[in-house]
């Protein structure tokens, strides 16, 4: 019964959303936790961006509605209210100027939290300001318009690419404000005309959050394209020189060792000459999932060219990345089109044993010794310089 209704879940949401995601990525729409490491830098960036955009906006037109204060409103509430704009315009400037993308998720929710913050301190200010002042007419009507922040920023939300969990996080202060602004008041509170505001920014978010998963499922959809090779589905050379320079420098910092592993498959130039291209995609594939089957936990495999594959292996140090290529060669490679055996030429190289300050000397180091596996008669690995 369970499996039934998660089937039918699952056909609902990808008809609201045709093409763009397959079952296995509709937990990425829940969670940030089951991002790919691009995916989440991808993702931070563009957050980021549009913090900065946001804040921006806010930066330029929240001093801009002193204009209409300063002609209904009394001098004295007036200038509160100025001094308020000014100081939250201030802090949205700020956030502009001194805010860059980082590729960090932890920086790009820190943003978000500042961005949503700053209005929201402002919105409770004014309200407990405003609460105090007889209003009628006109000051009435722009006094009401001060309820409308929340609406607003709830609306925000549907500019950035949100997993549920996030949208609901980030969704849950601004309703508290709402209704801590309602305990404030609650004196005089007009609790039909409270209801229908509060249910109406329950709708609000509810929409923003069906907009932001949208956005992010295309960007899923557009980042799977990107990241993988199209003929094997593994990571493509640049989502691959991504992973390794992220690696590099997680490595770099913990002092961990990192290897890579460059491995060509032998004569492959010969199944396309004797049979084909078609025979030749054939082998890639069977090779690659070979390869992949065998991949430990935290292994990443990416398509270098042609017949060359990259495999990058975090926390591994050389002993461990020998031990592994000996169990991957056991395993086998697949087999040619005439039933014989696949094999590769395999060279190893490591980030604490090579002494290599960066991750293209580290691959240079790897590409050099597989070289010298071919010379040596393929089928073979290397992992140093010695032979």
């Amino acid at each position: 019964m369970t499996s039934r209704l998660a089937h039918i879940v699952w056909h609902r949401l990808t008809g609201l959303m045709p093409g763009e995601l397959n079952q296995a990525e509709l937990a990425w729409l829940v969670s940030p936790h089951f991002h790919l490491t691009l995916l989440s830098r991808r993702r931070a960036t563009m957050i980021v961006n549009r913090v900065r955009l946001f804040a921006f906006l806010f930066a330029v037109l929240t001093p801009l509605w002193s204009i209409i204060d300063y002609l209904v409103f009394p001098f004295p509430l007036w200038f509160a209210l100025a001094s308020m704009r000014i100081l939250a315009s201030v802090a949205f400037a700020l956030l502009v100027l001194y805010y860059r993308p980082s590729g960090s998720l932890t920086d790009a929710y820190r943003a978000m939290a500042i961005l949503f913050a700053i209005p929201t301190v402002f919105y409770v200010a004014t309200h407990q300001l405003l609460v105090n002042y007889q209003l009628t007419g006109m000051q009435a009507a722009i006094g009401a318009g001060y309820a409308f922040l929340p609406f607003v920023l709830l609306a925000g939300l549907s500019i950035f690419p949100l997993t549920l969990l996030e949208n609901i996080l980030f969704a849950l202060p601004m309703l508290l404000a709402q209704a801590v602004s309602g305990i404030i008041s609650w004196a005089t509170l007009d609790w039909p005309s409270f209801a229908g505001a509060f249910w109406l920014l329950t709708l609000i978010t509810g929409v923003s959050t069906l907009a932001g998963l949208s956005q992010l499922a295309f960007m899923i959809a557009l980042v799977r394209q990107a990241v993988r090779d199209p003929l094997t589905g593994i990571f493509s050379r640049r989502s691959g020189e991504e992973v390794l320079e992220l690696q590099f420098i997680i490595s770099t910092r913990s002092n961990a060792p990192l290897a890579i592993a460059f491995l060509d498959l032998d004569n492959f130039k010969a199944v396309n000459d004797r049979y084909g291209h078609e025979a030749g995609d054939s082998v890639l594939v069977g090779a690659t999932d070979s390869i992949s089957n065998n991949l430990r936990r935290g292994d990443m495999l990416a398509r270098w060219g042609g017949e060359e594959f990259i495999l990058i292996m975090p926390n591994t140090d050389l002993e461990q990345a020998q031990q592994a290529m000996r169990r991957m060669r056991q395993a086998g490679f697949g087999l040619r089109p005439d039933g014989s055996p696949v094999t590769a030429s395999i060279g190893i190289a490591e980030r604490l044993e090579d002494q290599t300050l960066d991750w293209k000397t580290l691959v240079e180091k790897a590409d050099q010794r597989m070289y010298r596996a071919k010379q040596s008669g393929r089928d073979r690995v290397v992992c140093d310089d010695t032979v």
